[in-house]
């Protein structure tokens, strides 16, 4: 049997008083990165960069998802999130979850107006498991979107500084 799903779509928009500079240089601080998951709560975390590739990889715990959830994930979510920079304003990102059948790919993309600047991230969260795939792909995204929701805080935060 093929499950075939088309997806469910993420895209949050993060506005910093910061030029598109300081903004990427931000993106590009492992010291950042590793505030970002700590304020996230993660039960683990870590970052890395290595010249043009960003790796995240974020342990969390699946308390408070719904039991059809749990069933899918476990006791904890991994999520490794990679970022590949395609240019000083633009990345392409992909979010895995080793050993399930879920994950998320796209783009991220910052512009520069005023004196402030805008981080697009768009992606297309897809699960594939029957039945449920949709309401696993809906909870991923509110997931991640609550992250991007804590990592523009400690971001706001960080570039006041």
């Amino acid at each position: 049997m093929q499950v075939v799903t088309m997806g469910t779509k993420l895209t949050k928009k993060l506005t910093y008083d910061a030029t598109a500079e300081q903004v990427a240089a931000m993106l590009d601080d492992v010291a950042f990165r590793e505030e970002v998951l700590a304020r996230q709560k993660v039960a683990r975390g870590s970052a890395s960069i290595d010249g043009d590739h960003v790796t995240i990889e974020q342990v969390r715990s699946s308390d408070g998802l719904p039991s059809f959830a749990q069933k899918f994930v476990g006791d904890e979510i991994v999520i490794v999130q990679k970022e590949t920079w395609t240019s000083p304003t633009s990345a392409d990102v992909h979010l895995a979850i080793p050993g399930k059948p879920g994950e998320a790919a796209g783009t991220l993309t910052l512009t520069e107006a005023g004196g402030t600047t805008t981080e697009v991230v768009q992606l297309d969260v897809s699960v594939r498991i029957p039945l449920v795939g949709g309401k696993v792909e809906g909870l991923i995204k509110d997931m991640v979107g609550t992250a991007l929701d804590i990592e523009h805080r400690v971001g706001q935060e960080w570039l006041a500084r």
